[in-house]
């Protein structure tokens, strides 16, 4: 049986610290290669006997070494990452990543509340200097969207909310994207997609993947040119298979994080390259 290591290495002193990216692009680039790298290191036959192993090197810097222990690292993220708060998405492992490299907020359903908001603001103004990318990270089966899935499907279920203020908040917010997302089914799919056995489970996902473009695209407009350089990316983790997956207009490539569209034409494009992506379609094939 294979066994799998990850290992999070601090060499001394005198070992090299690990070169933060320099731009949006390359910490884009970065992040994609650390998601391929978890993805590859699970990836094969378990009955194949070895070791996979993967290195992460930790800077001392980032601990706070070099300081002898006298005062705390300064904070010096690359990328700010908007997640969900379900315990199987483990951000910083699925891109490959250390202590000081990400500066992450977790909500259920990766929602853009105040709070978020704030957070993601906070990092903008006090952490521009190695912050160059933030992204939006949805997952598969995502429980919050699933919530908004049911009560859409269902709307007498809304009322067993009723005593549950916080809760209903979060499926509050993502109602608009799984109307949305309904909607492009039905008007690419045809109105029979609501009787396929598998539509919910479609739904689910399309409305995932939807949520976390959308909130890259708010972001990236709030952001606009206040923030020099930094850009907002968009995915999702796939639990099955531990890819990340962006669907992305004008062309098939799937695999990796994605640049929100732009504008209402570019979500078009976008929302029909999610129904013809493989994900969705196998999950739709009789």
């Amino acid at each position: 049986m294979k066994t799998v290591e990850i290992i999070y290495r601090y060499e001394g002193h005198d070992g090299p610290g690990r070169e933060r990216p320099a731009d949006a692009v390359a910490a884009r680039r970065r992040m994609d290669e650390g998601s391929r790298a978890l993805a590859d290191l699970f990836a094969g036959d378990d009955a194949q006997a070895g070791t996979a192993r993967r290195v992460i090197p930790i800077d001392p810097r980032d601990l706070g070494l070099l300081q002898g222990g006298a005062a705390a690292p300064r904070q010096r993220p690359f990328a700010a990452v908007l997640g969900c708060s379900d315990a199987r998405v483990p951000v910083g492992l699925i891109f490959n990543e250390g202590p000081n490299d990400l500066f992450v907020v977790r909500v259920a359903g990766n929602t853009l509340g105040d709070d978020v908001r704030g957070s993601l603001h906070y990092a903008l103004e006090h952490l521009a200097e190695s912050l160059k990318l933030v992204v939006v990270l949805g997952h598969s089966g995502c429980g919050a969207v699933t919530a908004a899935v049911d009560v859409f499907l269902d709307p007498a279920g809304y009322l067993s909310l009723a005593s549950k203020h916080m809760v209903r908040i979060v499926v509050d917010r993502l109602q608009v994207v799984v109307h949305a997302s309904a909607r492009s089914m039905e008007a690419a799919l045809g109105p029979g997609i609501t009787r396929h056995p598998r539509y919910r489970e479609a739904l689910i996902e399309v409305s995932v993947v939807t949520n976390a473009a959308l909130a890259a695209h708010t972001l990236q407009r709030e952001i606009g040119g206040a923030t020099d350089g930094v850009r907002v990316a968009y995915g999702v983790y796939v639990l099955a298979d531990r890819t990340v997956w962006a669907p992305r207009c004008g062309g098939d490539e799937v695999i990796g994080l994605a640049a929100p569209p732009a504008d209402v034409e570019a979500f078009i494009g976008f929302s029909n390259s999610v129904l013809r992506s493989q994900r969705i379609a196998a999950l739709l094939a009789l």
